[in-house]
């Protein structure tokens, strides 16, 4: 992207069909919220939630809203892809290729996506052919790490600033098993603050 907007769009997605094990995802959608709504850079998110989300669903999301980070919380099958939900509200799986082709469509808005579902390494190196920023996980991860890590995610990207308090504050994030995914996270969000303006190098 050449300019970026005055607001940031988070699109939140999350999907947990009718057949697969419950997950938090209320709960992790309301410490995101929360969140931001603490942070210092607050006036520059704007966050929509999506809930029980069908391919349809993302696909005018997308449309109406053109985000800058999109995000899903919801279960991933591997190769198989990332369970979305059909009209009865059962496992609809979507594959890498499907999702590539569409962020490929709005590689100019989106600059971050973020795939909190197990296994999801696979749909996140075929999107990051067209979108800057992308995590996925490469192994199954548990709910309570899952909602630690985007904790820890959105309240780095809410932080005025980074600093070496900052990152020893999110030991509590890393001795819950996510270490590597929460420092590579951090790291992403500290290249995007840079390339939005949010912050200089130091």
């Amino acid at each position: 992207m050449s300019s970026y907007p005055l607001v940031i769009t988070i699109l939140m997605l999350s999907a947990n069909p009718k057949e697969t094990a419950r997950l938090r995802l209320d709960e992790e959608q309301r410490e995101i919220e929360t969140g931001l709504e603490r942070s210092q850079l607050r006036e520059k998110f704007r966050l929509v939630k999506k809930e029980a989300v069908r391919p349809k669903d993302f696909r005018r999301a997308m449309l109406d809203l053109k985000p800058q980070i999109v995000h899903f919380s919801g279960h991933g099958e591997g190769e198989k892809g990332i369970a979305f939900e059909d009209e009865a509200g059962k496992t609809k799986l979507v594959d890498a290729e499907a999702l590539a082709g569409l962020f490929k469509l709005f590689a100019d808005s989106v600059e971050c996506v973020i795939l909190n579902a197990c296994y999801s390494k696979v749909q996140a190196a075929a999107i990051a052919r067209h979108i800057p920023y992308v995590i996925g996980m490469s192994q199954a991860i548990g709910d309570q790490a899952a909602i630690e890590f985007s904790v820890g995610f959105y309240d780095a990207l809410g932080a005025d600033r980074w600093s070496e308090n900052r990152s020893s504050s999110s030991a509590s994030v890393i001795s819950l098993g996510s270490a590597l995914k929460v420092i590579r996270a951090f790291s992403l969000v500290h290249r995007l603050c840079l390339k939005m303006g949010w912050m200089e190098t130091r």
